[in-house]
């Protein structure tokens, strides 16, 4: 069986779309909505379905999102980093959400891709970006860094390690920093 390939951004890139001034509403919105799934690993069902009560107090005191996936019905428990706690009270008091109960007004599927490819190009990024991106670039990201693929997989909602595996590349970034602790351990032995 042939292994997956998923595209991905760079944590540099995530950072070009959330930091490019958008004046146009349709693609602010959209733009938002993609920026929240890169801190949050939820797709783009979820964040269209995700409501003021699935941010709760988590056990470390802090906001968490706790929602079903769409897909798989299995709850995600995600801690929100400070970038997706902003877009969320920014839309809080979005007349989307008064009058649906939903926190981004997220158009749909087709429209969202569309739209992305308009926003990749103003914020020059040469990749066919699709709100796909955003759930793999968080993974990816969030393995980089060094987060367990346990934890990972428990916040992107999967059933199986091996599922979450699809997203574990290994950037020259990564492999960099753990070669230099494996020489700094090496030079202590």
């Amino acid at each position: 069986m042939q292994p997956v390939e998923r595209d991905f951004l760079t944590e540099e890139e995530v950072l070009k779309i959330k930091n490019k001034k958008i004046i146009v509403e349709r693609l602010g919105i959209v733009r938002d909505a993609f920026v929240l799934a890169c801190f949050t690993g939820l797709s783009d069902i979820d964040i269209k379905q995700l409501r003021k009560q699935n941010i709760i107090t988590g056990v470390d005191g802090e906001q968490w999102i706790y929602a079903n996936r769409e897909k798989t019905n299995i709850i995600s428990k995600i801690p929100l980093l400070p970038e997706a706690d902003k877009i969320i009270k920014k839309y809080s008091s979005y007349f989307h959400l008064r009058e649906t109960g939903y926190i981004i007004p997220v158009p749909s599927n087709q429209k969202v891709n569309a739209y992305l490819k308009e926003i990749a190009d103003l914020a020059e990024i040469t990749k066919n970006l699709t709100f796909r991106f955003a759930r793999h670039s968080f993974a990816t990201l969030a393995l980089n860094y060094g987060m367990s693929i346990e934890s990972v997989s428990k916040m992107l909602g999967h059933n199986q390690i091996r599922t979450t595996q699809i997203y574990a590349k290994v950037t020259e970034e990564k492999i960099a920093k753990e070669m230099a602790a494996f020489k700094n351990r090496k030079k202590k032995a």
